[in-house]
């Protein structure tokens, strides 16, 4: 009787890609495989003691795991240092302040900052360019509002899926809570993405030229007495902004200038409560040795 399979085609060989693929997987099933998220958070440390993962993976991976665990909550800006544009004034005022903070997505409010109704992003106000008449309304997109209590894995897919790279965050009442980035997730994982004018960042004193700075208004007194040389005084306020408005008598607006200790100050960037942005110009350029201290001299 001939036999039935005799012209069956021989059997392939598995890939050797395949049986690498399939030994991990049997090792995965095994009883002492790793169940939850701690247990393979202690994997990846021994991998990382004995040098099998380098310090960048290592991160990475574990930065991964815990975007899984937090919440927006956790990694918002704040309301107070959101930088927030008001519709009802003409573009021809806006444009200053959005140069300064050097932002590409703006919120947009209306009459109240809790009132935000639209997005604005910066490369759409090159239409105004060719339109000086282009009403900053004509230019809004439509906000994205989150919980604070959404998770970063599920709002990272979200970025992903919608093509957002900006979310209005809210409370349980509806009020503004602040606002979180694609780039604030993506942080989480593969660590901080520098930014020449990160807000986070701990450098806020920036050269603009031989004798000038561009300075945030957060900028603490210590930090900046440090780096000019000078000696504002601290007892009564810690940051450059609080100094300021108590020297003037008021909150700092933009455009007012006020000299101390050899120093011009331009408040170039503000809203209601502060100054967000200064320009700082040493009158007389320092001669001595002291003339290369710290970062601003």
């Amino acid at each position: 009787m001939p036999d039935p399979h005799a012209n069956d085609p021989e059997p392939r060989p598995t890939p050797v890609a395949t049986r690498s693929f399939l030994s991990r997987l049997k090792s995965l099933l095994r009883p002492n495989a790793p169940t939850d998220r701690a247990e393979i958070r202690a994997v990846l440390e021994a991998a990382h003691d004995h040098s099998v993962l380098d310090g960048e993976s290592y991160a990475m991976i574990s930065g991964a795991l815990t975007v899984a665990d937090k919440t927006v909550a956790d990694i918002m800006v704040s309301r107070s240092q959101m930088d927030m544009l008001d519709i009802s004034r003409p573009l021809t005022e806006l444009m200053p302040e959005i140069t300064e903070t050097g932002h590409s997505r703006f919120p947009v409010y209306e009459g109240d900052r809790d009132n935000i109704v639209g997005m604005l992003l910066a490369k759409d106000l090159l239409l105004a360019l060719s339109d000086h008449a282009l009403n900053i309304r004509a230019l809004i997109r439509p906000p994205v509002f989150i919980p604070e209590s959404k998770r970063l894995n599920e709002l990272l897919h979200e970025f992903r899926m919608n093509r957002n790279h900006l979310a209005i965050v809210i409370d349980e009442h509806g009020g503004i809570s602040g606002l979180v980035t694609m780039e604030d997730v993506l942080e989480q994982i593969v660590g901080d993405i520098e930014d020449e004018y990160d807000a986070a960042d701990e450098k806020t004193i920036f050269r603009t030229g031989e004798n000038s700075w561009r300075a945030m208004g957060t900028t603490e007194i210590d930090d900046f007495n440090e780096n000019f040389g000078v000696h504002l005084p601290d007892q009564d306020c810690d940051t450059l902004n609080g100094w300021l408005a108590a020297e003037i008598g008021h909150i700092p607006r933009r455009g007012e200038r006020f000299e101390s200790q050899g120093l011009a100050f331009t408040v170039v960037g503000a809203d209601g409560k502060r100054a967000r942005w200064l320009h700082v110009q040493r009158l007389e350029p320092l001669t001595a040795p002291d003339a290369t201290h710290g970062d601003a001299a």
